[in-house]
């Protein structure tokens, strides 16, 4: 009897989910991902303004993206973690999820009171440069002007170094 009991919970083991920050998918997304981990500080930008929206007539003006190379599950996919800085209009850091492929980063995981944001593209201009976009998702009831972007260029921040 024990013998069946065993059998049958490495059975279940077996067709359980297995795990999404391992194999062969995985290794190909990291592999994408690693050139755009780093801090990234907005050199310049555009700043978005949604005039026709109450909630969302305030300016915005991204600051800095950090892209940490810590995974996190999301629904089923494996990601990374990182967070977005607002300079406008207040101060704010937000914590997303990111994943890169090979020409470009998605950003993503912004709350929909901040604004109907899909979350950021960001492409590699040189090693320590990189431009982007702010994505816009039109699910959210705002209407966006076709070809509206908030295009922005930013460098990447240099590692502190504990060598004096």
């Amino acid at each position: 009897m024990r013998a069946v009991i065993g059998a049958m919970g490495l059975v279940a083991l077996a067709c359980g989910p297995s795990d999404p920050c391992s194999g062969h998918q995985f290794d190909r997304l990291r592999r994408y991902s690693v050139p755009y981990a780093g801090r990234w500080v907005v050199a310049r930008g555009d700043t978005l303004t949604f005039p026709g929206a109450p909630q969302m007539s305030d300016r915005f003006r991204l600051g800095e993206i950090l892209l940490d190379t810590t995974t996190v599950v999301v629904g089923r996919d494996c990601v990374f973690r990182g967070q977005i800085t607002f300079r406008v209009p207040r101060p704010d850091t937000l914590a997303v999820s990111w994943f890169g492929q090979p020409e470009q980063a998605i950003v993503s995981g912004w709350p929909a009171d901040l604004g109907p944001f899909a979350g950021v593209s960001l492409a590699l201009a040189g090693r320590d440069s990189a431009s982007g976009a702010i994505l816009i998702d039109s699910k959210l009831g705002v209407q966006a002007r076709p070809g509206m972007t908030a295009r922005f260029v930013a460098g990447r921040a240099p590692r502190l170094s504990s060598h004096p």
